[in-house]
């Protein structure tokens, strides 16, 4: 017996499907029109095919601010998993005071991007900040308006400080999943606490771990508010990131075809690295399973 299939549901996705159109799919249309083609003013537009990505692709300016970016998401990667991690091994598993850590590592995720800048910004500055003005004191040379390498400082600890917690928090729901059965295993096997992290503990947490790389790589990647708030991409450009600078190519010159270029372009390179991370989470599910 044929089952009589209802289409009515559809009615029902239907907001959503009209909402991300007008949030997602035509701003995203729109980017394209304009990165190939150019204008002289008074909405009058002229086609140049792909001479806007062939100039891009040219530019030292954009291969300079892909690789400060590069840079950024690699150190942040390489601090926040590990120290997410260590976090998350030492937070108590259970009771009160497990309520409590969890409650006070999701503290710093409420807070909105603009405020954290703002924060950093007051508190790295020598004259009224706490930061500033205590190395000053110590005779430790600090001024992220002036010297590159603490400006690069003060926002990797910035976003440390913001974003750990969501390393630690999926880490520790990774490790919440864990049956007791296994850890007493471990204990019949008078197995060291490495062995336990290496074979129990890691493999568990490895769906989880790829969830957070790839959330951090996004969330650093596209970062824009926190290091412009604090630096305004100085000093210099050394802190001028590709969100940054993508800005000032489209507001500050009005150079909106390039930018619109440029903005394509990073978004094919964010997609495809999260392409990236997906197809090896995928794998490492289908390996787990």
């Amino acid at each position: 017996m044929d089952k009589t299939v209802n289409q009515k549901a559809w009615f029902l996705v239907l907001p959503v499907l009209i909402l991300v159109a007008f949030s997602a799919v035509i701003p995203l249309m729109t980017v394209v029109n304009y990165s190939v083609q150019d204008t002289f003013g008074q909405n009058e537009f002229f086609w140049v095919g792909l001479e806007w990505f062939e100039e891009m692709l040219q530019s030292d300016r954009m291969w300079d601010a892909l690789a400060r970016q590069l840079m950024f998401s690699t150190i942040i990667l390489i601090i926040q998993i590990p120290l997410g991690i260590f976090i998350a091994l030492n937070m108590p598993k259970s009771g009160l005071w497990s309520s409590f850590c969890l409650v006070m590592m999701s503290l710093p995720l409420l807070i909105p991007w603009n405020v954290v800048g703002t924060i950093w910004q007051i508190f790295g500055r020598v004259d009224i900040g706490l930061l500033g003005y205590s190395l000053d004191a110590l005779g430790i040379p600090y001024n992220y308006t002036q010297n590159i390498f603490a400006a690069w400082a003060t926002i990797i600890i910035m976003d440390v400080w913001h974003w750990t917690s969501l390393v630690a928090l999926l880490a520790f729901a990774g490790l919440k999943s864990i049956p007791d059965a296994y850890y007493q295993a471990a204990k019949i096997d008078q197995a060291s606490r490495w062995a336990i992290f290496r074979y129990i503990e890691l493999p568990k947490m490895s769906g989880v771990l790829m969830i957070a790389i790839l959330l951090r790589f996004m969330d650093s990647f596209m970062i824009y508010t926190e290091p412009f708030v604090i630096t305004g991409g100085g000093p210099g450009n050394s802190t001028t990131l590709l969100s940054i600078d993508l800005v000032k190519m489209a507001l500050g010159q009005f150079d909106l075809g390039p930018a619109a270029s440029f903005s394509i372009m990073y978004y094919l390179v964010i997609l495809l690295i999260s392409w990236v991370f997906y197809t090896v989470m995928i794998n490492i599910e289908k390996r787990g399973g």
